[in-house]
């Protein structure tokens, strides 16, 4: 079995550098998203990061056609676990000099990274070693075995899917809604309180739909969002209405140095008000673990 996970190890790692530079290469969130990475403190401009940024993506698609083309040689695998490697000490400095930052690895999040990116690159690190000690090339393993081959690249993609750069648009986030929909939603019992005082009108549904944009910039004018803004780290990442409010979700970190922890920012802002209707909205901040869910802290 070893010898059949080391052979199609090219295969698996060819389906996690692909995309992965194709999104920094092609992608038009790469620009935007390079300043807020750790790459661009340590190059001090966020243009020159870019730069490095679709640089990699192309070493990445480059890397990625090698390990699937013949003939097949340990030279591909041994560039993946150097990349790999590289990945790693990048991370580490991240962590260290700059924790609330992007870490810059799909070009598609602007998230603070967490372990998972430590994973994801620890994968690449192992992957190409596995790929330069397989004694048979891939396609050739996936012939004489193609059941067993079959399994394990549905495994590792699986695996992989789970150190996804954004598991919480991909399967947290829906799975958080429907439990918030079950059991109430944290941010509303409060929050229903303060908007049937503060405005009637909003509960009774007798106002227009507001845009989103109108409430995230209702939200910025606010004293929430005055208080709670040093934790944040990203623009608008999702957002839904749920019974007369609007949340608003954004990733941050919690706490400074060795303590800083990755979080989930959520502010339930009525879903009727605008800067036409109201100057100060009653607003609910909740900061939840981005790994747990466990409540970190919550003001009002």
């Amino acid at each position: 079995m070893s010898a059949l996970v080391c052979a199609l190890a090219p295969l698996v790692l060819a389906g996690v550098l692909g995309p992965a530079g194709a999104g920094k290469l092609f992608g038009r969130g790469t620009a935007r998203q390079a300043p807020r990475t750790a790459l661009a403190r340590l190059l001090r401009d966020g243009g020159r990061a870019a730069l490095v940024l679709r640089a990699l993506g192309a070493v990445e698609l480059l890397l990625a056609a090698a390990l699937l083309a013949p003939p097949a040689t340990p030279l591909p695998g041994a560039a993946a676990a150097l990349l790999g490697a590289g990945f790693l000490g990048y991370l580490g400095y991240a962590r260290a000099a700059a924790p609330g930052s992007s870490c810059g690895c799909t070009a598609r999040q602007d998230a603070p990274f967490t372990w998972r990116a430590f994973a994801r690159a620890a994968a690449v690190l192992a992957g190409g070693v596995a790929t330069a000690l397989a004694q048979q090339p891939w396609w050739t393993a996936a012939a004489r075995r193609p059941a067993a081959a079959l399994c394990l690249v549905l495994a590792a993609a699986a695996v992989l899917t789970a150190l996804s750069a954004d598991p919480d648009r991909r399967w947290r986030m829906p799975l958080r809604r429907l439990r918030l929909r079950i059991a109430g939603h944290p941010l509303a019992a409060t929050g229903n309180r303060l908007a049937a005082a503060r405005y009637p009108l909003a509960a009774t549904g007798t106002l227009a739909a507001v845009p989103v944009a109108a409430t995230v910039e209702l939200l910025e004018r606010s004293r929430a969002w005055q208080s709670a803004s040093r934790v944040v780290r990203s623009a608008l990442l999702d957002h839904w209405d749920d019974g007369g409010w609007r949340i608003l979700q954004f990733a941050g970190v919690h706490g400074g140095g060795t303590a800083a922890r990755p979080v989930l920012v959520l502010f339930a802002v009525d879903a009727a008000a605008s800067l036409d209707t109201v100057r100060e909205p009653a607003v609910r901040v909740s900061v939840i673990d981005a790994d747990s869910g466990a409540p970190v802290m919550a003001t009002v």
